[in-house]
């Protein structure tokens, strides 16, 4: 069975209604960023960081998986299927996905403050005071700016064993994740589907400006 290797971002679960912070009405507008994703944020305003992932959360129960998802899951019928995600949302494996790398966490996670390993699962708000068992002030389990991206070797090893690579969504300018592609052995039959493209097509990299309902679709009929 060939090994499929999907990484995906923010475009992945944009029809889904979760916009993506590169959009003129995205997610960041009206944030610094440097206030709401950053440990020093947090460590300035740890209300502030709190509110805004909690409203993050509340909206992943307003969403669903869009079509695009459900395909991936398909896809498991067929292929090995690993999918690497820079999102945060729970979208793919609603879907039916089984195989999901998180590279920047989950937003129904939470951690300790103390310990990075120490995680729970969390689907209500996160509030000061809520507590780990040690006693430490609990977090969003997302991976900020500035911080290291714990999942990456993993996600490296496994895209060195990719047969097909599709990237969906993502701009792949935002490293380290947008250095896996590099990763995928040579000549590895790879699918780059955005609606507004930053590479063009050549040799073995095909690219579909569409969206990721529709260029998921498209990208399966060809391999």
């Amino acid at each position: 069975m060939k090994h499929l290797v999907v990484l995906t971002g923010a475009g992945m679960s944009a029809e889904s209604g979760i916009k993506t912070f590169r959009d003129e009405n995205g997610l960041w507008k009206g944030h610094d960023v440097m206030e709401v994703a950053t440990p020093e944020g947090f460590a300035a305003n740890p209300e502030l960081v709190l509110d805004f992932y909690n409203q993050r959360r509340r909206q992943l129960f307003e969403v669903k998986p869009n079509q695009a998802h459900y395909d991936l899951a398909a896809l498991e019928r067929r292929f090995k299927v690993s999918i690497i995600t820079q999102n945060v949302d729970d979208l793919h494996e609603r879907a039916g996905s089984t195989n999901v790398i998180h590279l920047h966490g989950e937003l129904l996670k939470a951690r300790s403050t103390f310990n990075a390993e120490d995680i729970v699962e969390w689907k209500t708000d996160i509030l000061l005071g809520d507590l780990c068992e040690k006693g430490y002030q609990l977090r969003p389990h997302i991976v900020w700016f500035g911080e290291e991206v714990p999942m990456i070797e993993k996600a490296m090893h496994i895209c060195e064993t990719a047969d097909i690579l599709m990237i969906i969504g993502t701009s792949m300018q935002v490293y380290p994740a947008a250095g896996l592609m590099h990763y995928v052995p040579q000549n590895t039959p790879t699918y780059f589907i955005d609606p507004k493209p930053n590479i063009a097509s050549h040799k073995n990299l095909t690219v579909i400006a569409d969206t990721a309902t529709v260029g998921v679709k498209k990208a399966i009929e060809l391999f």
